[in-house]
């Protein structure tokens, strides 16, 4: 019986931090302009990445880690850069979309973003969905991509 009690205890303690997180979250204006600034870069990464643009990669920290799924870590703007000039070459991805769901962080020096993303052929297919979690890096020129973790919503 204390067992239960305690775990229900714990639950409720998580969900109440959680929800109070929210709250904060809903009421700092720092955050939902730290969104806003978030979402306008996602808007021109699907531009850059819609014209073949490799300056996309400025986007990023030099830093930088691209964590996707089935391969090792792509590390740095060196090897974002391949990466990008690959997937451009081989013509298949025509556009990637981000929806920022949420945002979590003080703002101060780095921000966690959550949401899905839709990857498009170049007829403007959805070839795949998913979902992402990135950590932004404030810095000298702003909000920059420090580290990008995506998975599918579908099975190989």
């Amino acid at each position: 019986m204390k067992q239960k009690t305690l775990t229900t205890a714990i639950i409720c303690l998580c969900l109440f931090l959680t929800y109070k997180s929210g709250i904060a979250q809903a009421n700092n204006p720092g955050l939902q302009q730290i969104k806003s600034s978030i979402q306008k870069i996602n808007t021109l990464y699907y531009e850059l990445f819609a014209k073949s643009d490799a300056s996309i990669i400025n986007l990023y920290t030099d830093d930088a880690i691209l964590l996707a799924p089935n391969m090792l870590p792509i590390n740095g703007k060196k090897a974002l850069k391949k990466d990008f000039e690959d997937t451009f070459v081989a013509g298949k991805v025509k556009g990637v979309k981000f929806q920022t769901d949420n945002i979590y962080g003080d703002g101060k020096a780095y921000i966690t973003e959550e949401g899905t993303w839709q990857v498009f052929d170049p007829n403007g297919k959805v070839l795949d969905d998913g979902k992402y979690l990135k950590l932004w890096k404030l810095t000298k020129a702003g909000w920059k991509i420090f580290r990008d973790s995506f998975n599918s919503n579908h099975k190989i």
